[in-house]
């Protein structure tokens, strides 16, 4: 009898590093269901794959248990969640409107939370979960509401490694640094940010790697541990560095 293939629900797959990781699955074999909220991009991307595709705004609780129930009625069981979702938020806490930092935490940091729980009943042991996190979880730096998205959802991801292995289910923490993409492009970094610049393509490999070496937690490229290492022995210290080459607030002026 022919085996059946293994499920893989990526979310935020209509570009960027949830389009490679999926380009990367199927290429072994899994059959993708990719979730996003542009259903021309993941049309297209799901009929090149052989995969198929849900709408979905992670952000929104509703939206993720339509999607879920939509998802779980097809497939029983789901080997595999990437919670890749997210959106950039370079600005202010002060400066930026109160809706945007809103739609930052639903998205960054909720919306793994609501994948997790909606996908749940179909991660039956041995299954896998990958959350996309950023470095920026780690080193808080200018740039706040991306960060401190990025911190709790890091908090989260840690926390879901100890409640989801007791149940067999193994999570994968991924920590990019830079990455060059349509939603998050990189090309105001100063000159010599700009060599660490990654692809998609990277992270996807390092994520395919994790999951066959099970290597739980990690940071890609690795040498970006140097600045989380950096804040947690030493906060005081960064947080003077960047305070003194930070332009000051216009927030009263």
């Amino acid at each position: 009898m022919p085996v059946e293939p293994r499920v893989a629900v990526v979310t935020g797959a209509s570009s960027g590093i949830g389009e490679a990781i999926a380009r990367d699955l199927a290429e072994r074999g899994w059959r993708c269901v990719l979730l996003a909220r542009r259903e021309d991009r993941l049309r297209t991307l799901a009929e090149e794959l052989g995969g198929e595709y849900e709408l979905c705004d992670v952000g929104d609780r509703e939206s993720v248990a339509r999607a879920a129930s939509a998802v779980l009625e097809r497939h029983r069981r789901i080997h595999l969640l990437v919670n890749n979702a997210g959106i950039p938020a370079r600005m202010s806490f002060l400066e930026s409107e109160p809706e945007r930092i809103e739609q930052v935490v639903r998205t960054n940091y909720l919306g793994g939370v609501w994948c997790v729980r909606a996908f749940l009943p179909g991660l039956q042991p041995p299954a896998d979960v990958v959350n996309v996190v950023s470095v920026a979880g780690e080193v808080a730096a200018p740039g706040g509401p991306y960060s401190a998205s990025k911190h709790a959802q890091l908090a989260f991801s840690r926390t879901a490694a100890v409640e989801l292995g007791r149940r067999g289910i193994r999570v994968h923490t991924v920590k990019p640094g830079f990455v060059e993409t349509e939603g998050f492009p990189q090309r105001g970094l100063p000159r010599l940010a700009r060599r660490l610049v990654i692809g998609p393509e990277d992270v996807a490999r390092h994520v395919l790697e994790s999951l066959e070496r099970g290597r739980g937690e990690t940071t890609v490229p690795r040498y970006y541990r140097a600045a989380a290492v950096l804040q947690a022995l030493a906060p005081n210290l960064l947080v003077r560095m960047l305070t003194r080459r930070g332009p000051r607030s216009r927030i009263g002026a």
